[in-house]
């Protein structure tokens, strides 16, 4: 007698929400099922991959090598990495913000990322560079000088929701991303903090933390699986909206993708063992429950792309 696996079915889904408008709009969620589990339910919206572009022109380089090369300023580099293989949204990372480093104003991020969206039609995510402070000044004008596109914000953070929630989602109607340090008990309580200042859930996208894959990075996936099982064997509201894995920014930094061939010869040219770490991390966070990733290197996009379209 043969085998036939029975239907898993849940009486819940994955909240849909969209960023981006017109034909570039980009649908993250909305399926009732796991990830990749086409044998239980029709996944109408496939996960999405990103590209990261830093406004330091030496952060794209490390990660991309000399893919940029030519490129006069982000804009460029958007418009460039827009129509690379398989990209599906683009990041635009304002790490010259950063206090620390360039402390560049909130005018010119402004400036930066009207520059970049003048160029591109496809959907933008604005993340901005870890300080809470600054980049809630950035995101509330950025979101401003923005407004009609439908842009994801990267990140609101328990020291900054409310800054964010307040001007990104309800004053100028964005998406706003909801950041949390992998633990399934701060995802929630941020998004039930969001959601009674009268953000809706179909505002919301979950970052619940990434790490390059081997570095900690059980707890990254374990997150990711408890937060969608969750979602869908107990219907929990407060975890259904998608999630967003920024990976390229976490594999990066780390020594297998930072340390040059002449200091490590053996393990081989530096670019390729980033995209391979890259690529690694990415596929392990979409098989565990992300619904989007951001990745840097555009041979990253192409390989996780072409993987997600053979196994929808």
């Amino acid at each position: 007698m043969p085998f036939k696996k029975p239907v898993q079915k849940f009486n819940a889904a994955i909240n849909e929400v969209a960023i981006g408008t017109g034909e570039n709009e980009v649908k993250l969620g909305g399926q009732n099922c796991y990830p990749f589990y086409v044998f239980d339910s029709e996944i109408a919206n496939a996960p999405k991959v990103g590209i990261e572009i830093s406004d330091i022109e030496d952060v794209n380089k490390a990660a991309a090598g000399d893919f940029y090369d030519g490129c006069a300023d982000v804009a460029d580099a958007v418009k460039k990495a827009a129509a690379a293989e398989g990209v599906d949204f683009i990041c635009i990372r304002l790490d010259g913000a950063d206090p620390n480093g360039e402390n560049r104003s909130v005018e010119q991020c402004v400036e930066t990322v009207k520059k970049a969206a003048g160029v591109t039609d496809k959907p933008l995510v604005i993340a901005g560079c870890k300080n809470n402070e600054k980049d809630a000044q950035i995101f509330d004008k950025v979101s401003d000088a923005l407004q009609g596109r439908n842009i994801l914000v990267l990140s609101a953070r328990e020291e900054n929701y409310k800054n964010v929630a307040a001007s990104a989602g309800l004053a100028y109607g964005q998406k706003v991303g909801a950041e949390s340090a992998v633990d399934v008990n701060l995802a929630k309580q941020l998004n039930v903090l969001m959601n009674q200042m009268g953000v809706g859930a179909q505002s919301v996208i979950m970052n619940t933390g990434a790490a390059a894959a081997g570095y900690g990075f059980e707890y990254v996936i374990s997150t990711l699986e408890r937060v969608k099982g969750a979602a869908l064997t107990q219907n929990d509201a407060m975890l259904q909206p998608p999630i967003i894995t920024p990976v390229g920014n976490e594999t990066w930094n780390v020594k297998e993708a930072m340390a040059s061939d002449e200091d490590m010869p053996g393990w081989g040219d530096r670019i390729k063992r980033g995209v391979a770490m890259e690529i690694a991390t990415a596929a392990a966070c979409l098989a565990a429950g992300s619904d989007a990733v951001i990745l840097k290197n555009p041979k990253s996009a192409a390989a996780v792309s072409a993987m997600i379209k053979e196994l929808i």
